[in-house]
C-alpha cells in the first residue's frame, strides 16, 4: 500500500509540474524593448564572495573569515582572495560596460571600510570604494549598493554577539550613515541589508552561515554554541529594526539633497499546495507568510503575521508602538532574491512546542523534483547527495561528503532538520519562472503593489561548467519573461538583476559552484576572465538587438570552445 501511495503521489506532482509550468512560456524572441524605458537590467556580486584581499589594507577579520578558517564548516574554501576584483575592478567594470549593463549590484564591506566596526575610518578601504563608485559612473553604470551581505567585522561579534544584541542597530545606523556620507552623491539605490530571513535561518538555526550558531537537534553542523528555537527570531527582529532605524536616518539627513532610494532584501518562495485539499492550501500560503511575511509584513503594516505569532508565541520578538510605526512605510522599494518554487503539505499534527523554523511553520515542503523525499525541509540530504554524486564524476570536498553522511545518520533519530534547496538554489535543476511570476503578482495584490527590485534571480551548475552555458541562458531568458508577464499584469517591477556577473566565492560550496556570467579561473593566479556564451546573449538582449538568428549564432561560435 505505501508503494502505490507514493506512486499516486509521485503522478499529482508531475501533472502540477507540467500544469504549472504552462504559465511561462517564453516569447519567440525575447527584446528589451518590451519593458519600460526606465527598467534597469543589472548583474551582482557580494563584497565578500568576489573581493579577496582579506588581510590588505587595514581590513580587520569579518565573522566569514573566521568561519571559514577556524569553524566546522560544511565545504572547504574561503573568500581570501575570491575574484580579486579589489584588485582587478577597472578591469572587471569595463567587461560590465562591454555587456551594457545598466547596474551592478555591490555590497560593502564593514569589515574593509571600518575595521575596527566602529567610528575609524579606513583610509583605503574608503579610497577603494571612492574609486570602484566612480569608475561605474564614469562608464555610466549605476551602483546599487548593498550595506549588509551577511558579514560584520568580528570584533562586534566578539564585543557583544553581534545580531543578537541590540547594540548592532546602532553600530549599522552609524556605519550606513558614512556611507551615505561618503557615497551618497553617486548612490541612488541602497538595500539596507541581504535576506535577513535567510541570514537568521541559515546562520543561527542551522549553523551553517557564519557565525556557525545552532543547536540540538536542528543544526546541520556540531554547533559549539546557539539555540535554535530562538536565536533566528530574535536577529531578524535586530536586522528589522536596523533597517527601519537607517532609513529614518537617511530620509531625515541624506534624502532632501541626495534623492535616493532605500529598500530591504528577502529572499522569497512561492509554494504550491501539494494537493488540492484544504489543508495543504493553508499550508502553502502558511509557508508564504512564514518565508515572506516575516520581512514583508512588518516593513508594510507594522507587525509580524498573525499565523507567526500564534505558532512561535512568545519566541517571537514584538515590537513596541513607536518601532511598529518606524518600520511601517520604512522603504521606497523591495528587493526580492528568488530561486526555486516548492510544494506544500500540511504538517500540523508534527510537535513544534519547542521548534525551530521549519518546525513552527509546520509544513513539509518539496521541490517539485524531490519527489521521493516528502521530508520538512525542501530538498532531503538523500536528494541533496544524489545532486552531488550524479550530475559529476568528480568528487564533492571530504568535509562536505562527512556532513552530509553525518546529517544522514541524524535522520533516523529525528526529522527535525533536513537539509534545504533553500540555501543550494539552482543547482543543476530546471527552472520555475512561473514562480516568481506568482511572486511579484502575490505582492501586487497583498501589499499595495509596491516598486520591486529582482535583485538576485540566476543559474549555478555544480562542476562541468561550460562556457557554452546554454543552460544558464534559458533560465535568465525565462525568468526576464516572467519578469515582463508580471509587468503587463500590472506589477510595479523596475528592475531585474542576474546573480552573479562574475564566477565568485560561493557560500554553498565555495569555488566549486558557478553562477557567473563570466567565467573566473580560480586556479590561475591572475584569476582570468572569459565571457560565458551567458554574457554575449546578455549583451545582445540589453543592446535591444537579440534575435532566434543571431542566438543561434552565437550558440554554433561556442559550442567549440574547451570546457571550463
Amino acid at each position: 500500500m505505501m508503494r502505490i501511495a507514493s506512486i499516486h503521489l509521485l503522478i499529482i506532482r508531475l501533472l502540477l509540474l507540467l500544469w504549472e509550468f504552462g504559465f511561462a512560456k517564453a516569447d519567440p524572441v525575447l527584446s528589451r524593448k518590451y519593458f519600460p524605458s526606465d527598467f534597469i537590467f543589472g548583474a551582482g556580486t557580494s563584497a565578500y564572495q568576489v573581493e579577496g584581499a582579506v588581510a590588505e589594507d587595514g581590513r580587520s577579520p569579518s565573522i566569514w573569515d573566521i568561519a571559514t578558517h577556524s569553524g566546522p564548516m560544511l565545504y572547504e574554501g574561503n573568500g581570501d582572495v575570491a575574484a580579486d576584483q579589489y584588485h582587478k575592478f577597472k578591469e572587471d567594470v569595463k567587461l560590465m560596460a562591454d555587456t551594457s549593463l545598466d547596474a551592478y549590484r555591490m555590497s560593502i564591506s564593514w569589515s574593509r571600510l571600518l575595521p575596527d566596526g566602529k567610528e575609524a575610518i579606513s583610509p583605503k578601504g574608503l579610497k577603494y570604494y571612492n574609486n570602484l563608485i566612480n569608475e561605474l559612473t564614469d562608464h555610466g553604470i549605476e551602483p546599487h549598493v548593498t550595506l549588509y551581505h551577511y558579514d560584520h567585522p568580528q570584533v562586534l561579534e566578539d564585543e557583544y554577539g553581534g545580531w543578537l544584541s541590540p547594540k548592532m542597530v546602532e553600530d549599522f545606523t552609524a556605519f550606513a550613515d558614512i556611507c551615505f556620507r561618503e557615497f551618497g552623491d553617486r548612490v541612488s539605490y541602497w538595500t539596507t541589508i541581504n535576506e535577513p530571513n535567510v541570514f537568521a535561518v541559515g546562520a543561527y538555526d542551522y549553523g551553517m552561515f557564519a557565525p556557525l550558531r545552532c543547536s540540538e537537534p536542528f543544526g546541520l553542523i556540531n554547533c559549539t554554541t546557539g539555540n535554535s528555537t530562538v536565536e533566528p527570531y530574535i536577529v531578524v527582529h535586530h536586522t528589522l529594526l536596523a533597517h527601519a532605524s537607517v532609513a529614518a536616518l537617511y530620509r531625515e539627513k541624506y534624502l532632501a539633497k541626495q534623492h535616493g532610494k532605500i529598500g530591504l532584501n528577502a529572499y522569497v518562495v512561492w509554494a504550491s499546495p501539494l494537493t488540492n485539499s484544504t489543508a495543504d492550501a493553508l499550508a502553502a500560503q502558511r509557508a508564504i507568510d512564514f518565508y515572506n511575511g516575516w520581512i514583508f509584513d512588518p516593513i508594510v503594516f507594522g507587525d509580524y503575521p498573525e499565523i507567526m505569532k500564534k505558532n512561535v508565541g512568545s519566541r517571537l520578538p514584538s515590537f513596541t508602538e513607536f518601532q511598529s510605526k518606524q518600520i511601517k512605510g520604512s522603504f521606497d522599494f523591495i528587493g526580492l532574491n528568488y530561486y526555486l518554487t516548492v510544494y506544500a503539505q500540511d504538517s500540523t499534527n508534527y510537535p513544534n512546542s519547542q521548534g525551530d523554523f521549519l518546525m513552527d511553520m509546520s509544513v513539509k515542503l518539496t521541490s517539485m523534483y524531490a519527489f521521493s523525499f516528502p521530508y520538512l525541509g525542501l530538498l532531503s540530504p538523500g536528494f541533496l547527495l544524489c545532486i552531488l554524486w550524479c550530475t559529476t564524476d568528480q568528487k564533492f570536498p571530504l568535509s562536505w561528503e562527512k556532513s552530509v553522511v553525518f546529517q544522514l545518520k541524524r535522520t533516523r533519530h529525528h526529522q527535525a532538520r533536513h537539509f534545504s534547496d533553500q540555501f543550494v538554489p539552482g543547482v543543476n535543476l530546471p527552472s520555475n519562472p512561473w514562480g516568481l511570476e506568482k511572486v511579484l503578482d502575490h505582492i501586487k495584490q497583498s501589499y499595495g503593489n509596491p516598486p520591486i527590485f529582482i535583485q538576485e534571480n540566476g543559474y549555478g551548475r555544480l562542476f562541468n561548467e561550460t562556457l557554452n552555458d546554454t543552460a544558464r541562458v534559458d533560465f535568465i531568458a525565462a525568468h526576464i519573461n516572467a519578469t515582463l508577464n508580471a509587468i503587463r499584469n500590472g506589477s510595479n517591477t523596475r528592475g531585474y538583476i542576474i546573480w552573479s556577473f562574475l564566477d565568485v566565492f560561493e557560500i554553498l560550496p565555495g569555488p566549486q559552484r558557478r553562477y557567473g556570467l563570466y567565467h573566473v579561473d580560480f586556479e590561475d593566479c591572475n584569476r582570468k576572465r572569459t565571457p560565458k556564451y551567458s554574457a554575449r546573449w546578455f549583451a545582445n538582449f540589453l543592446k535591444g538587438d537579440v534575435t532566434e538568428s543571431k542566438i543561434e549564432e552565437v550558440k554554433l561560435e561556442e559550442v567549440s570552445r574547451a570546457q571550463v
